[in-house]
């Protein structure tokens, strides 16, 4: 076993861990109330939803990264909105020591994947508060995002 004197480790061990979770944007809308409450629905509503992810260096080793949904549930009756929820979920990452060449991966996978769990349990929370079944967003494959953003990037370049 080598000794260690002192000297900074030659090849320091990564670190990569959730510092800090919050909303920076929030808004729920319930244009028709209390008129969607009281007429009864036929048909379920048709769901429209968007996902942006967006990453900020903010120091040599923290990454804040947020996740924006936009969810409108629609009508099929009368194609009027039920409701619309916007939120800007986001969080403060420890990212020391990793590769560069890891670091695209970490931010778009491995923090949106940590994340995605807690922004859906707040997402349904807001769709009961505002007197809602809840909304549960389907889980969502960053992996397989990146990877499909990946290759439509390679193929646009040839």
């Amino acid at each position: 076993m080598a000794e260690n004197n002192g000297s900074p480790e030659v090849n320091p061990r990564p670190e990569f861990r959730m510092q800090k979770m919050y909303i920076k944007d929030l808004s729920f809308e319930n244009p028709y109330a209390p008129q969607v409450f009281i007429t009864p629905q036929k048909t379920e509503p048709k769901v429209e939803l968007n996902l942006n992810m967006n990453n900020k260096k903010i120091d040599d080793d923290h990454w804040e990264v947020s996740l924006q949904i936009t969810a409108k549930v629609i009508s099929k009756d009368d194609d009027k909105a039920m409701f619309i929820l916007e939120i800007e979920h986001a969080a403060v990452f420890l990212l020391r020591n990793i590769p560069e060449e890891h670091m695209e991966m970490v931010l778009k996978v491995d923090c949106p994947t940590l994340l995605f769990p807690f922004t859906r349990q707040i997402v349904s929370q807001i769709s009961i508060d505002g007197g809602f079944t809840p909304f549960l967003m389907e889980p969502i494959n960053f992996m397989g995002l990146f990877q499909s953003a990946k290759k439509r990037r390679e193929a646009e370049k040839q």
